[in-house]
């Protein structure tokens, strides 16, 4: 018998074997059924992943565009690919270089870059968008929402969310007014909304070409000529002072070669730059090294013909003021600790959103003019936008001036924008209104017409305005900006381009090496939103003087 039972051992062991190789392919696919139904559940309810097309939002988020930097001072920014332009297909991302058939303007230097230059295309931002949050919290103002488009709802678009439900909404002078009072940004927010001037740290090699800049030659946009102010010859980004602590000492910002503060985007063509009005919203930032302890540091910005000023006393105050006429009236003022001297220290003013914010080591100054649209004042002074004033002996570096976005309500071709300040626009329950952050190249809730179509039966909503059940979701962060091609050998890649048109294998390797696949790190970051509770609520005479301005 033990005969017997040793071969019906061994033959049970095949049989035994085939019974858990069998297991475990059931259970590999029971994992990837259960780990294709989790991602599927995911993507439809809890987070889905967008490609941003177009540059309505830039350049807080860009579509496909050019990587430029100004071929005189250096200075990086982006402009928009629009495929038409180049008799391409919506939507298209070419590889390899594509010769520009727009000329771009430098937004620090106001170098005019004239078209025909090669560059290769970025792709559009990848962003990770929260779903479904709208079904749980309310959506706040500032808010970077996914919706489907009103006009079309098979189409997504992404705007920045401006007015709540049963709001009403006007844009003056570049600003959003709420219920007739000015709502403010968060401080991230509005960190994103500064928009660069001039910054000096970049300047041309070759300044003396003529009409290369702004249609002049260039010059430094500071009157150094009338001012004690001088350039540092050790470094020429550098600003030194070296007068009497009692004597104030006025550095200008203008001239003939300067950017102006108007409405104008590096990242649209150029023709959207016609007829721009001027944004009075605007900030100054540099970094002092005082000598000593004697003398003051300071910043004027004008608005609306009242010099706004702040500046730091070395000996340890920070003051604001306003000068309208021959008059200078002081607003605020507070003990801080004196900067140490040989030590650099940020300063920061800003006039924006009516009101004023300056920030010294960490110290912050601000300053509320009022709400309504007619709280500022509004004087004669015919000064220079924006000036920086000192007395002492010191040093000034990485010194830039900024503008805010503007939010335009007027058009070129006629057509009539909602929420003015003439015709404020009036939401109702369940109903969003928002704007592009790219205000002069943005098709949004300004412009849109009477719908004929809808999503889940419904009908078409009313003209202008984002329901409730149309939004997606909040854009949360910037996973993937387009990256950088590996640094193949230029001949390698002229050989594959040549040989692509007549060869397939030769046509993918061409695009398997003209993919970006190494990630831009440094463009990665998170979408800031807002809060409805930002402002504080009105004073009962803000609400009266509201209420007289939108009756």
């Amino acid at each position: 018998m033990a005969a017997n039972k040793t071969p019906k051992a061994q033959s049970n062991k095949p049989v035994e074997k085939r019974k858990d190789r069998a297991a475990e392919i059931a259970n590999t696919f029971e994992w990837l059924i259960t780990a294709f139904i989790l991602a599927f559940v995911f993507r439809a309810f809890v987070m889905e992943a967008f490609r941003i097309p177009t540059g309505s939002m830039a350049d807080t988020l860009k579509g496909a565009h050019f990587r430029l930097r100004c071929p005189e001072c250096g200075y990086k920014y982006d402009h928009g690919f629009v495929p038409r332009h180049y008799q391409m297909a919506p939507d298209t991302i070419p590889s390899g270089t594509v010769q520009m058939r727009q000329p771009t303007h430098c937004p620090s230097c106001g170098y005019l870059v004239p078209a025909g230059n090669g560059a290769p295309v970025a792709n559009g931002d990848r962003i990770l968008v929260l779903k479904c949050i709208y079904q749980f919290l309310e959506p706040k103002r500032w808010d970077v929402v996914v919706f489907k488009n009103p006009t079309d709802p098979s189409e997504n678009y992404i705007k920045r969310l401006i007015g709540l439900p049963n709001e009403e909404i006007s844009i003056i002078d570049g600003d959003i007014y709420v219920n007739g009072l000015i709502t403010r940004r968060p401080p991230q927010v509005q960190k994103e909304h500064w928009m660069p001037v001039y910054d000096h740290d970049f300047q041309p090699v070759n300044p003396n070409q003529r009409g290369a800049f702004n249609q002049h030659r260039w010059r430094p946009p500071f009157d150094l000529e009338a001012s004690a102010w001088k350039i540092n010859e050790e470094n020429p980004t550098q600003l030194v002072l070296d007068s009497p602590a009692d004597q104030t000492n006025v550095l200008a910002y203008g001239g003939s070669s300067a950017n102006n503060f108007t409405v104008t985007y590096a990242y649209n063509d150029i023709q959207f730059n016609r007829n721009r009005p001027e944004c009075t919203d605007r900030m100054v930032r540099f970094y002092v090294e005082p000598a000593g302890t004697e003398g003051r540091i300071g910043v004027a910005l004008n608005k609306y013909g009242v010099d706004y000023r702040a500046w730091l006393d070395l000996s340890g105050e920070i003051v604001l003021s306003k000068f309208n006429g021959n008059q200078e009236t002081v607003l605020k003022r507070q003990a801080v600790k004196a900067p140490n001297p040989g030590v650099f220290t940020l300063v920061k003013f800003a006039v924006v959103d009516h009101q004023l914010l300056f920030e010294f080591n960490g110290n912050r100054l601000s300053f509320d003019l009022g709400r309504t649209p007619d709280a500022l004042e509004h004087g004669s002074a015919h000064s220079v936008p924006a000036a920086i004033f000192g007395a002492g002996e010191m040093t000034l570096s990485h010194i830039a001036l900024f503008r805010d976005i503007y939010y335009l309500s007027k058009a070129d071709g006629g057509r009539t924008p909602r929420a003015t300040k003439e015709q404020p626009f009036r939401l109702n329950a369940d109903e969003f209104f928002v704007l592009g952050d790219n205000s002069p190249n943005s098709e949004d809730g300004r412009w849109w017409g009477r719908p004929d179509v809808s999503s889940k039966g419904t009908e078409p909503p009313r003209a202008g305005v984002v329901p409730r059940y149309y939004l997606v979701g909040k854009a949360l962060f910037v996973y993937w900006p387009s990256g950088f091609e590996f640094p193949w050998p230029m001949s390698l890649k002229s050989v594959l381009a040549r040989k692509a048109q007549r060869s397939m294998p030769a046509n993918v390797l061409y695009r398997l090496i003209s993919l970006r696949w190494i990630p831009n790190v440094g463009q990665m970051h998170f979408i800031y939103g807002g809060s409805n509770g930002q402002d504080p609520p009105p004073s009962e005479a803000e609400t009266a003087m509201a209420r007289g301005h939108t009756d």
